[in-house]
Protein backbone atom coordinates (compact mmCIF):
# COMPACT_ATOMS: atom_id res chain seq x y z
CA UNK A 1 0.00 0.00 0.00
CA UNK A 2 1.60 3.29 -1.01
CA UNK A 3 -0.78 5.07 -3.22
CA UNK A 4 -2.46 6.36 0.59
CA UNK A 5 -5.41 3.89 -0.03
CA UNK A 6 -6.17 1.03 1.99
CA UNK A 7 -8.09 -1.98 0.61
CA UNK A 8 -11.49 -2.26 2.61
CA UNK A 9 -13.89 -5.30 2.72
CA UNK A 10 -17.43 -5.35 1.33
CA UNK A 11 -19.91 -4.02 4.87
CA UNK A 12 -22.76 -4.90 2.73
CA UNK A 13 -23.12 -8.25 4.08
CA UNK A 14 -21.84 -7.31 7.65
CA UNK A 15 -24.43 -6.57 10.38
CA UNK A 16 -22.40 -6.06 14.25
CA UNK A 17 -24.73 -7.62 17.05
CA UNK A 18 -26.06 -4.85 19.00
CA UNK A 19 -27.80 -5.50 22.01
CA UNK A 20 -29.94 -1.85 22.01
CA UNK A 21 -31.21 0.02 19.27
CA UNK A 22 -32.24 -1.62 15.76
CA UNK A 23 -29.50 -3.69 14.14
CA UNK A 24 -30.64 -2.54 10.66
CA UNK A 25 -29.79 1.42 11.56
CA UNK A 26 -27.39 0.60 12.76
CA UNK A 27 -25.40 -1.16 10.25
CA UNK A 28 -27.01 1.62 8.12
CA UNK A 29 -25.05 3.97 9.83
CA UNK A 30 -21.75 2.24 9.80
CA UNK A 31 -22.21 1.82 6.06
CA UNK A 32 -22.53 5.21 5.92
CA UNK A 33 -19.76 6.34 7.65
CA UNK A 34 -17.62 3.88 6.21
CA UNK A 35 -17.22 5.03 3.48
CA UNK A 36 -16.30 8.63 4.93
CA UNK A 37 -13.51 6.41 6.16
CA UNK A 38 -12.21 4.77 3.67
CA UNK A 39 -12.45 8.15 1.44
CA UNK A 40 -10.35 9.69 4.00
CA UNK A 41 -7.67 7.05 4.02
CA UNK A 42 -7.54 6.96 0.51
CA UNK A 43 -7.97 10.71 -0.68
CA UNK A 44 -6.60 12.47 2.74
CA UNK A 45 -4.37 10.69 4.64
CA UNK A 46 -0.99 10.47 2.76
CA UNK A 47 -1.82 13.36 0.40
CA UNK A 48 -0.34 16.67 0.38
CA UNK A 49 -1.96 19.41 2.57
CA UNK A 50 -2.84 22.94 1.89
CA UNK A 51 -3.53 23.74 5.09
CA UNK A 52 -1.64 25.08 7.17
CA UNK A 53 -1.47 23.59 11.18
CA UNK A 54 -3.11 26.11 13.07
CA UNK A 55 -1.54 27.98 16.29
CA UNK A 56 -2.86 27.42 19.98
CA UNK A 57 -3.10 30.66 22.15
CA UNK A 58 -4.35 30.68 25.50
CA UNK A 59 -7.82 31.84 25.83
CA UNK A 60 -7.85 35.78 26.84
CA UNK A 61 -8.39 35.68 30.85
CA UNK A 62 -11.82 35.48 32.03
CA UNK A 63 -12.60 38.51 34.56
CA UNK A 64 -12.91 36.63 38.16
CA UNK A 65 -15.29 34.31 37.01
CA UNK A 66 -13.63 31.24 38.13
CA UNK A 67 -11.53 32.46 41.44
CA UNK A 68 -13.61 30.32 44.17
CA UNK A 69 -12.20 27.43 42.24
CA UNK A 70 -8.97 26.01 43.19
CA UNK A 71 -6.55 26.35 40.75
CA UNK A 72 -3.17 26.11 43.33
CA UNK A 73 -1.43 23.13 45.04
CA UNK A 74 -3.07 20.33 45.74
CA UNK A 75 -3.49 19.26 49.25
CA UNK A 76 -0.75 16.36 49.97
CA UNK A 77 -3.09 14.11 51.36
CA UNK A 78 -5.43 14.43 47.81
CA UNK A 79 -1.85 14.63 45.79
CA UNK A 80 -1.11 10.88 47.11
CA UNK A 81 -3.99 9.56 46.45
CA UNK A 82 -3.93 10.92 43.09
CA UNK A 83 -0.11 9.97 42.18
CA UNK A 84 -1.19 6.16 43.60
CA UNK A 85 -4.58 5.28 41.27
CA UNK A 86 -2.69 6.87 38.34
CA UNK A 87 0.11 4.79 38.53
CA UNK A 88 -0.83 2.30 35.90
CA UNK A 89 1.92 -0.29 36.25
CA UNK A 90 -0.37 -1.46 39.00
CA UNK A 91 -3.40 -1.78 37.40
CA UNK A 92 -4.65 -5.25 37.51
CA UNK A 93 -6.90 -7.94 36.23
CA UNK A 94 -7.53 -11.45 35.52
CA UNK A 95 -9.11 -10.39 32.03
CA UNK A 96 -9.22 -7.54 29.76
CA UNK A 97 -12.71 -6.65 31.17
CA UNK A 98 -11.46 -7.00 34.35
CA UNK A 99 -8.29 -4.73 33.64
CA UNK A 100 -10.56 -2.44 32.83
CA UNK A 101 -12.94 -2.70 35.42
CA UNK A 102 -9.64 -1.32 37.93
CA UNK A 103 -8.77 1.54 35.57
CA UNK A 104 -12.57 2.79 35.41
CA UNK A 105 -12.66 2.37 39.86
CA UNK A 106 -9.22 4.17 40.23
CA UNK A 107 -10.28 7.21 37.35
CA UNK A 108 -13.73 7.37 39.72
CA UNK A 109 -11.88 7.72 42.98
CA UNK A 110 -9.19 10.13 40.97
CA UNK A 111 -12.55 12.29 39.87
CA UNK A 112 -14.16 12.24 43.45
CA UNK A 113 -10.87 13.50 44.34
CA UNK A 114 -11.06 16.53 42.05
CA UNK A 115 -14.49 17.40 42.96
CA UNK A 116 -14.14 17.15 46.58
CA UNK A 117 -11.25 19.36 46.43
CA UNK A 118 -12.97 21.73 43.73
CA UNK A 119 -9.63 21.61 41.68
CA UNK A 120 -9.91 22.28 38.09
CA UNK A 121 -7.76 19.72 37.55
CA UNK A 122 -10.87 17.44 37.27
CA UNK A 123 -12.47 19.82 34.66
CA UNK A 124 -12.37 16.65 32.17
CA UNK A 125 -12.46 13.72 34.57
CA UNK A 126 -15.92 14.40 36.41
CA UNK A 127 -17.25 14.30 32.88
CA UNK A 128 -15.43 11.52 31.89
CA UNK A 129 -16.47 9.45 34.70
CA UNK A 130 -19.82 10.25 34.19
CA UNK A 131 -19.87 9.25 30.65
CA UNK A 132 -17.91 5.83 31.50
CA UNK A 133 -20.73 5.20 34.13
CA UNK A 134 -23.10 6.16 31.76
CA UNK A 135 -22.11 4.94 28.36
CA UNK A 136 -19.05 3.14 28.34
CA UNK A 137 -18.65 0.56 31.17
CA UNK A 138 -22.72 -0.73 30.46
CA UNK A 139 -21.92 -1.23 26.89
CA UNK A 140 -18.67 -2.69 27.94
CA UNK A 141 -20.32 -5.37 30.69
CA UNK A 142 -22.43 -6.22 27.54
CA UNK A 143 -21.94 -9.78 26.39
CA UNK A 144 -23.86 -9.20 23.63
CA UNK A 145 -22.66 -5.74 22.58
CA UNK A 146 -19.90 -6.06 20.57
CA UNK A 147 -18.81 -8.54 17.41
CA UNK A 148 -14.75 -8.36 19.14
CA UNK A 149 -15.22 -8.18 23.25
CA UNK A 150 -11.83 -8.21 23.50
CA UNK A 151 -11.06 -5.57 20.85
CA UNK A 152 -13.79 -3.44 22.66
CA UNK A 153 -12.02 -4.10 26.11
CA UNK A 154 -8.71 -3.50 24.96
CA UNK A 155 -9.16 -0.03 23.09
CA UNK A 156 -11.13 1.35 25.82
CA UNK A 157 -8.10 0.69 28.60
CA UNK A 158 -6.35 1.76 25.93
CA UNK A 159 -7.78 5.51 25.75
CA UNK A 160 -7.80 5.68 29.32
CA UNK A 161 -4.85 3.94 30.65
CA UNK A 162 -3.36 7.24 27.95
CA UNK A 163 -4.60 9.96 30.39
CA UNK A 164 -4.49 8.30 33.87
CA UNK A 165 -0.63 7.97 32.64
CA UNK A 166 -0.59 11.39 31.42
CA UNK A 167 -1.72 12.47 34.80
CA UNK A 168 0.61 10.66 36.90
CA UNK A 169 3.46 11.78 34.74
CA UNK A 170 2.21 15.87 35.26
CA UNK A 171 2.14 14.93 39.14
CA UNK A 172 4.91 13.38 39.63
CA UNK A 173 7.57 15.03 37.12
CA UNK A 174 5.44 17.98 35.89
CA UNK A 175 5.66 16.49 32.73
CA UNK A 176 2.89 15.29 29.97
CA UNK A 177 2.54 15.22 26.33
CA UNK A 178 1.56 18.27 24.39
CA UNK A 179 -2.19 17.79 24.38
CA UNK A 180 -2.37 16.83 27.52
CA UNK A 181 -0.15 19.65 28.95
CA UNK A 182 -1.92 21.92 27.23
CA UNK A 183 -4.97 20.80 28.90
CA UNK A 184 -3.37 21.05 32.83
CA UNK A 185 -2.49 24.22 31.75
CA UNK A 186 -5.34 25.58 31.19
CA UNK A 187 -7.00 24.13 33.38
CA UNK A 188 -4.85 25.18 36.45
CA UNK A 189 -5.45 29.31 35.49
CA UNK A 190 -8.66 29.89 37.16
CA UNK A 191 -8.53 33.14 34.68
CA UNK A 192 -9.28 31.01 31.56
CA UNK A 193 -12.61 29.63 30.37
CA UNK A 194 -13.64 26.73 32.20
CA UNK A 195 -15.62 25.14 28.96
CA UNK A 196 -12.53 25.63 27.31
CA UNK A 197 -9.94 24.02 29.37
CA UNK A 198 -12.87 20.77 29.99
CA UNK A 199 -13.16 20.46 26.14
CA UNK A 200 -9.47 20.97 26.04
CA UNK A 201 -9.18 17.61 27.63
CA UNK A 202 -11.77 15.98 25.52
CA UNK A 203 -9.79 17.52 22.31
CA UNK A 204 -6.77 15.55 23.60
CA UNK A 205 -8.56 12.48 24.99
CA UNK A 206 -10.37 12.04 21.63
CA UNK A 207 -8.36 13.70 18.67
CA UNK A 208 -5.13 12.48 19.21
CA UNK A 209 -5.56 9.83 22.34
CA UNK A 210 -8.61 7.88 20.75
CA UNK A 211 -5.87 7.52 17.36
CA UNK A 212 -3.42 6.34 19.05
CA UNK A 213 -5.73 3.60 20.51
CA UNK A 214 -7.35 2.73 17.67
CA UNK A 215 -3.42 1.90 16.66
CA UNK A 216 -2.48 0.19 19.91
CA UNK A 217 -5.25 -2.17 20.05
CA UNK A 218 -4.66 -3.12 16.25
CA UNK A 219 -8.09 -1.97 14.91
CA UNK A 220 -9.16 -3.96 11.62
CA UNK A 221 -11.99 -3.24 9.14
CA UNK A 222 -13.90 -5.66 11.05
CA UNK A 223 -13.62 -3.55 14.01
CA UNK A 224 -15.44 -0.31 12.57
CA UNK A 225 -19.42 -0.97 13.19
CA UNK A 226 -17.29 -1.85 17.23
CA UNK A 227 -16.03 1.79 16.59
CA UNK A 228 -18.68 3.47 15.64
CA UNK A 229 -21.00 1.54 18.67
CA UNK A 230 -18.45 2.95 21.15
CA UNK A 231 -18.48 6.51 19.84
CA UNK A 232 -21.93 6.61 19.18
CA UNK A 233 -22.94 5.78 22.71
CA UNK A 234 -20.75 8.30 24.38
CA UNK A 235 -21.66 11.09 22.34
CA UNK A 236 -25.56 10.25 23.00
CA UNK A 237 -24.67 10.37 26.78
CA UNK A 238 -23.60 13.94 26.78
CA UNK A 239 -26.14 15.00 28.67
CA UNK A 240 -24.49 13.03 31.93
CA UNK A 241 -20.71 14.34 31.28
CA UNK A 242 -22.42 18.40 30.93
CA UNK A 243 -24.50 18.32 33.60
CA UNK A 244 -21.76 17.06 35.90
CA UNK A 245 -18.97 19.42 34.67
CA UNK A 246 -21.73 22.09 35.58
CA UNK A 247 -22.62 20.47 38.76
CA UNK A 248 -19.02 20.51 40.22
CA UNK A 249 -17.60 23.65 38.44
CA UNK A 250 -20.50 25.54 36.52
CA UNK A 251 -18.77 25.21 33.33
CA UNK A 252 -21.35 24.96 30.56
CA UNK A 253 -19.76 22.56 28.21
CA UNK A 254 -22.93 22.19 26.08
CA UNK A 255 -21.94 24.88 22.82
CA UNK A 256 -18.79 23.22 22.53
CA UNK A 257 -19.78 19.88 23.02
CA UNK A 258 -22.27 20.23 20.77
CA UNK A 259 -19.58 21.80 18.29
CA UNK A 260 -17.17 19.10 18.68
CA UNK A 261 -19.88 16.21 17.68
CA UNK A 262 -21.94 17.50 15.58
CA UNK A 263 -20.48 20.85 14.26
CA UNK A 264 -22.95 23.37 15.55
CA UNK A 265 -21.59 26.94 16.09
CA UNK A 266 -19.28 26.41 12.63
CA UNK A 267 -21.60 29.88 11.42
CA UNK A 268 -20.09 31.43 14.22
CA UNK A 269 -16.36 30.68 13.60
CA UNK A 270 -16.49 31.18 9.92
CA UNK A 271 -17.24 34.56 10.88
CA UNK A 272 -14.33 35.08 12.89
CA UNK A 273 -12.18 33.66 9.87
CA UNK A 274 -10.79 30.32 11.75
CA UNK A 275 -13.14 27.81 9.73
CA UNK A 276 -10.81 26.33 8.09
CA UNK A 277 -11.40 23.29 5.05
CA UNK A 278 -10.00 20.73 7.51
CA UNK A 279 -12.25 21.80 10.23
CA UNK A 280 -15.43 22.12 7.69
CA UNK A 281 -14.78 18.72 6.62
CA UNK A 282 -14.36 17.37 10.45
CA UNK A 283 -17.70 18.84 11.27
CA UNK A 284 -19.30 17.17 7.98
CA UNK A 285 -18.10 13.53 8.37
CA UNK A 286 -17.60 13.65 12.40
CA UNK A 287 -14.35 13.96 14.67
CA UNK A 288 -14.50 9.87 14.77
CA UNK A 289 -14.03 9.18 11.68
CA UNK A 290 -11.11 11.21 11.11
CA UNK A 291 -9.76 9.60 14.58
CA UNK A 292 -10.75 6.36 13.24
CA UNK A 293 -8.78 7.38 9.95
CA UNK A 294 -5.76 8.63 11.35
CA UNK A 295 -5.48 5.31 13.85
CA UNK A 296 -5.58 3.21 10.80
CA UNK A 297 -2.99 4.50 8.78
CA UNK A 298 -0.60 4.81 12.06
CA UNK A 299 -0.18 1.06 11.43
CA UNK A 300 1.25 1.45 8.11
CA UNK A 301 5.15 2.33 8.18
CA UNK A 302 4.22 4.23 4.81
CA UNK A 303 1.70 6.35 6.02
CA UNK A 304 2.76 6.23 10.20
CA UNK A 305 4.81 9.72 9.91
CA UNK A 306 1.87 11.87 7.85
CA UNK A 307 -0.68 10.36 10.30
CA UNK A 308 1.52 11.69 13.28
CA UNK A 309 1.27 15.39 11.48
CA UNK A 310 -2.16 14.67 10.77
CA UNK A 311 -3.41 13.71 14.52
CA UNK A 312 -1.41 17.24 15.49
CA UNK A 313 -2.84 19.42 12.98
CA UNK A 314 -6.34 18.13 13.78
CA UNK A 315 -5.90 18.57 17.32
CA UNK A 316 -4.55 22.01 17.07
CA UNK A 317 -7.26 23.30 14.82
CA UNK A 318 -9.87 21.86 17.16
CA UNK A 319 -8.29 23.89 20.15
CA UNK A 320 -8.28 27.16 17.94
CA UNK A 321 -12.11 26.58 17.15
CA UNK A 322 -12.59 25.60 20.76
CA UNK A 323 -11.10 29.07 22.10
CA UNK A 324 -12.43 31.37 19.64
CA UNK A 325 -16.25 29.43 20.18
CA UNK A 326 -15.95 30.05 23.98
CA UNK A 327 -14.62 33.40 23.53
CA UNK A 328 -18.10 34.16 20.82
CA UNK A 329 -20.31 32.86 23.03
CA UNK A 330 -18.61 34.04 26.55
CA UNK A 331 -18.58 30.60 28.29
Amino acid sequence: MRSGCTKVPDFVSYTSPVSHGSQKSHKSLVLQRFGAFAALLCLSIGAPTAIAAAEVHPAAPTSGAYESLNCGELPLAARGALITLTDTTSITGASSLDRLEDAVRRHTEVADIFATEHHRLGLFSVGLDAVEHAAVMPLQRDPAAFADREWAHNISYDLLERYLANLHSYLTAGYAEPHWAHYFALSTDCRRSGAHAAMAGYNAHLTVDLAYAVEGSRTEARHVPDYYLIVDTIAQQGDALIDRTRDVYGADLGPLWRFYFVGEGLDALAGEGVATGLMLRAADVGYNTFTLAHGMALQDAALRADAEGRITELWRIADVALDVLARVRAL
